[in-house]
């Protein structure tokens, strides 16, 4: 990449276009046109792996709870997890509250207001460092999102795979060289926009685009090929066998731990297996015999709630049974709650779809 007045002559007609476009197209949100870094650093937490319509209320209601970076530091843990229940990807949420109290401990309660301090936070990349710091404080770091990886490589023909080594260093170097840093958060904002709304991954709209004269993947026709991925995530099947037990008015949940999926989440009664097996053979598994000992006479409803529910690097095939107990199992791990409070604890979607089908076909189980 060549610097000085090259620079100034490729970066400038993009960056005048892209404000341009964004000032006639952009989307009005809550946590656009403030400086609030906490704020922003909210939103942008949220919008990873999130859509915006579904962020939208997220945010709204984290804010709302948590006005400040005090106010979530000092938050109880199971809270925030109840607060994020269905917005998924759950790591998120621990690392938020990790970072929060991290401002407060390293930052008297200030969040920082340089790209290094940003970046140190737990949970806290080159991307969101790179936006926080621009958007909140006008500092020149330029994004490179997926959204930002799809403009670039469109407009300048860049076949190089993204998520490699060399492509990462290749389109951060080309962020850099292209970012307006007159108004640096302006222009990371109307790029990402862009990207989002027009240069889209599949039919973007070739034909209104500002930059259609001088995009390479439109003049070779590969628009739909860029940009490149090398890789392809392996998906593993995991078999879950639930049971939502009752016993008089109470229930039983347990917290996952480790480094597993939906930690911090609670869970029901679980019984994993490495393959898909009936009730049969789960009755006589020695995990059956631990859950259940002290129970009595244990009945399970013929009716079954099953589904598959697909994650990033997982595909969980899922079975969840109705069973009452004749007396309060032992259930070593679990704990015992009031049914009706079982609502006040962060599951998964998986979990909370069950319950939701649940309550609507079964309104007198709750």
């Amino acid at each position: 990449m060549k610097k000085g007045t090259e620079q100034e002559e490729q970066g400038a007609p993009l960056a005048a276009g892209l404000h341009a476009w964004y000032a006639e197209n952009h989307r009005v949100l809550p946590w656009r046109g403030i400086t609030d870094a906490y704020r922003i650093w909210i939103s942008e937490i949220i919008l990873q792996q999130t859509r915006v319509v579904q962020g939208f209320e997220y945010y709204n209601r984290f804010i709302s709870r948590f006005p400040d970076v005090r106010s979530l530091a000092a938050a109880d843990d199971d809270e925030v997890m109840k607060l994020w229940q269905g917005l998924g990807y759950y790591s998120r949420a621990r690392n938020l509250l990790t970072a929060a109290r991290q401002v407060v401990e390293r930052f008297g309660g200030e969040f920082p207001a340089t790209y290094e301090g940003i970046r140190s936070l737990q949970g806290i990349g080159d991307y969101t460092a790179a936006a926080v710091a621009s958007f909140a404080y006008g500092l020149p770091h330029a994004v490179v999102d997926g959204n930002v990886y799809r403009v670039l490589s469109r407009i300048y023909g860049i076949d190089t795979p993204i998520d490699t080594t060399e492509g990462r260093k290749l389109f951060a170097a080309l962020a850099d060289e292209l970012l307006d840093r007159k108004d640096p958060g302006g222009y990371n904002q109307a790029l990402m926009e862009f990207g989002a709304l027009y240069c889209v991954p599949r039919s973007p709209q070739c034909g209104r685009c500002i930059f259609a004269d001088r995009c390479m993947a439109l003049a070779t026709h590969r628009v739909e090929e860029l940009p490149v991925k090398q890789g392809k995530t392996v998906v593993k099947p995991r078999y879950f066998n639930y049971f939502y037990v009752r016993q008089g008015g109470d229930t039983w949940i347990r917290r996952r731990e480790g480094r597993d999926i939906w930690r911090n989440l609670y869970e029901l009664p679980l019984i994993e297996t490495d393959e898909e097996q009936g009730l049969d053979d789960l009755q006589r598994s020695g995990i059956w015999a631990e859950l259940f000992h002290g129970a009595g006479q244990v009945g399970v409803s013929s009716q079954v709630y099953s589904c598959k529910h697909v994650l990033s690097h997982r595909i969980i095939h899922a079975r969840f049974y109705m069973v009452e107990t004749e007396f309060a199992p032992d259930m070593t791990g679990y704990m015992k709650i009031p049914v009706e409070r079982l609502g006040d604890y962060a599951v998964s979607r998986l979990t909370e779809s069950f319950l939701e089908k649940l309550s609507m076909n079964y309104p007198s189980l709750f």
